[in-house]
């Protein structure tokens, strides 16, 4: 599997996840504690917008934090997917990516995006009851990157990242990269 088909299963399952989100359970808590699964699908989509900007060479100077989805999440997140693919596939990933006003190795941006998307996907899954989709091997090779890239200073209280969650040595993959992400993994009969 090439790294842009893996981001590109990633970014189509997260897609799916809010397409399955229902109206219903726009205010239900998520694993991400600051917030609830609308404030998470706009986090996601926000986010999105300013990773496909940089995919394609662009910078975007819009706030990701305020980003407000309009009647269709899904197809907003759809539509930014298939440019952060695009953008990936046409430009490479040997050059320095513009992300919120700062430039970066395209390599860290492209990880980022993977960690933040199949993470923030089991987030929103968690939270609305919905399946897992992600494989082992989309988590490995995630969780690989995380380890290669995530830096201690960035967990902790107040900080993008919690603690390492500590799990069984047989624990899927799916299940160590929330957990060295700081999330608790859901027991497999819950999924």
């Amino acid at each position: 599997m090439s790294e842009v088909d893996l981001l590109a299963g990633v970014l189509s399952k997260t897609g799916d996840v809010i397409e399955g989100v229902g109206a219903d359970q726009l205010s239900l808590p998520t694993p991400c504690d600051d917030y609830d699964v609308e404030a998470l699908v706009n986090h996601i989509v926000g986010w999105l917008l300013v990773f496909e900007a940089g995919a394609q060479g662009r910078s975007n100077d819009a706030d990701a934090a305020n980003h407000r989805c309009g009647a269709d999440p899904a197809r907003e997140f759809r539509a930014a997917a298939a440019g952060v693919v695009e953008g990936w596939e046409k430009h490479g990933f040997d050059r320095q990516v513009t992300v919120t006003g700062g430039k970066m190795p395209g390599e860290a941006v492209f990880s980022m995006t993977l960690m933040e998307y199949l993470t923030h996907g089991w987030d929103l899954a968690v939270a609305t009851g919905q399946p897992i989709p992600y494989t082992d091997r989309e988590a490995a090779e995630t969780l690989a990157r995380a380890e290669a890239t995530l830096p201690p200073q960035y967990r902790g209280e107040n900080l993008p990242f919690g603690q390492i969650v500590p799990v069984d040595a047989d624990a899927s993959a799916v299940d160590r990269l929330v957990a060295f992400l700081g999330r608790r993994p859901v027991p497999t009969t819950a999924r």
